[in-house]
């Protein structure tokens, strides 16, 4: 506080005035404290907040330089020298943050105990001991963009920005000084992006899963005449949580692709049945998945027969048709639901049978969900978790007119879920789960007692 009751504030440890007369002290303090640029020469509240952020990390990674020097004082030779001490500073490097460039340096670390390198490439003193060596965690060796900007290059390509805009997204973004973030940047990811999805497609399975998702997505490609459907499997562990399974190049959703798809899980280690399989009906999967998990049970995908029963009504009848079809699977029981489903078919199979017979045939299965914990339906009732994550993989595959080939397609669709799979939240009562896998019995969602 000021003397005479002016308040004061604090910018990047400049001391300036707030009110009154204080206001032009506060404008020259700021101009003597800060390289802020020109009005006319771009944005002067980047320069200000580009000046904050050099500062603050010069001065935590001094910080951190200190704090280990420090903890080695103790360490000395016979003759008392200190073996652990500050030797220059390390060349200016530039970092690449949200802010736009960002140059930082640091005191080099000298360990005079250190004489040599052992087989491992670990440094070691005058005996072979293995010596800890100095290594920033706020600035590792060679760390040229932030956790954020690594993120941003594929995400701005996989939400559909091309690799011939990447450079002036990227300078909209960070500013016209943005270095080594280009269309080329994008290519090499791209190449990348193929080997993570080969190494990710032979990693083992072993574990539980309790439920799967299953669906076929298709997709054009540019080079080719064929769309290319691409099978994927998801599934809940036990633990709860949501899990991308599997993807393959599949052949319009046939059972061939799919018990492929099935048997190489198996053979990764996924050999127990899962308890539930989620999906839409005309997949091949229903005639794939007892030849390789022969007591996983069928739940039928609520949001696609709704579609196809729809389909074979009149548009005028149609809003009618979907409100007593969600009658049936929002049901708190189900002998309401049998009373929902016996409505519909009363109101509707005279005129419309074959939307009728659409939805009886399937009865059964359609109703599965009871079986399980009520906290879980709103999970189990649909494949909606795989149709959510496929809304952002079709927005990019329309803003790119389709992919080139199979394999980039693919690689796509992988980056994307696995960067979706970063938000994906657990299942409501995922304690329950643990006793799904046990094979604990349900009735309308709750948990039969014990006799």
């Amino acid at each position: 506080m000021k003397k005479g009751g002016v308040p004061s504030v604090w910018i990047f440890g400049t001391e300036t005035a707030h009110a009154g007369i204080g206001v032009r002290r506060m404008n020259e303090s700021i101009a003597s404290s800060l390289a802020v640029p020109a009005a006319t020469s771009g944005d002067v509240l980047t320069g200000i907040l580009r000046d904050g952020a050099q500062r603050l990390l010069s001065q935590a990674v001094e910080a951190e330089v200190e704090a280990w020097l420090e903890s080695h004082r103790h360490v000395m030779d016979k003759d008392g020298h200190r073996q652990v001490v500050g030797n220059g500073r390390l060349p200016t490097r530039t970092i690449m943050t949200g802010v736009g460039p960002v140059e930082v340096s640091r005191r080099r670390v000298h360990d005079r105990r250190i004489v040599g390198e052992n087989d491992q490439g670990e440094p070691v003193d005058s005996h072979g001991q293995v010596i800890e060596r100095f290594s920033s965690k706020i600035l590792p060796p060679y760390l040229r963009k932030t956790k954020s900007i690594e993120e941003l290059i594929p995400w701005l390509y996989l939400k559909g920005v091309s690799t011939g805009d990447f450079t002036e997204a990227l300078q909209a973004l960070l500013g016209k000084d943005a270095p080594g973030l280009s269309a080329a940047t994008i290519t090499r990811l791209i190449g990348t992006w193929q080997k993570d999805f080969e190494a990710w497609s032979k990693r083992s399975l072993a574990g539980r899963y309790a439920y799967f998702w299953a669906d076929g997505v298709h997709f054009n490609i540019r080079l080719e005449e064929d769309r290319q459907c691409i099978l994927v499997l998801m599934g809940a562990t036990a633990e709860g949580k949501k899990e991308l399974i599997a993807l393959a190049d599949g052949y319009r959703e046939s059972e061939q692709s799919w018990l492929q798809l099935l048997l190489d899980c198996k053979q990764r280690g996924l050999t127990v049945d899962p308890t539930l399989a989620i999906a839409d009906g005309a997949l091949g999967f229903w005639k794939a998945l007892p030849q390789v998990y022969p007591t996983t049970r069928e739940q039928r995908c609520w949001v696609h027969k709704t579609a196809n029963v729809l389909d074979k009504m009149h548009k005028r009848v149609q809003p009618k048709a979907k409100e007593m079809l969600h009658a049936i699977w929002m049901a708190p029981t189900r002998a309401e639901g049998y009373k929902a489903f016996d409505a519909f078919a009363e109101m509707f199979e005279a005129k419309y049978p074959a939307a009728v017979e659409c939805l009886k045939k399937d009865r059964e299965v359609l109703l599965t969900f009871y079986d399980f914990p009520a906290e879980h339906w709103i999970h189990i009732r649909t494949t909606n978790p795989i149709e959510s994550t496929f809304a952002t993989v079709r927005l990019r595959h329309r803003k790119t007119k389709g992919s080139g080939s199979r394999v980039a397609c693919l690689t796509m669709v992988f980056k994307l879920m696995e960067s979706a799979s970063k938000t994906w939240r657990a299942l409501n009562g995922s304690t329950l789960i643990q006793d799904v896998i046990a094979g604990v019995q349900f009735a309308d969602g709750v948990k039969k007692q014990a006799a």
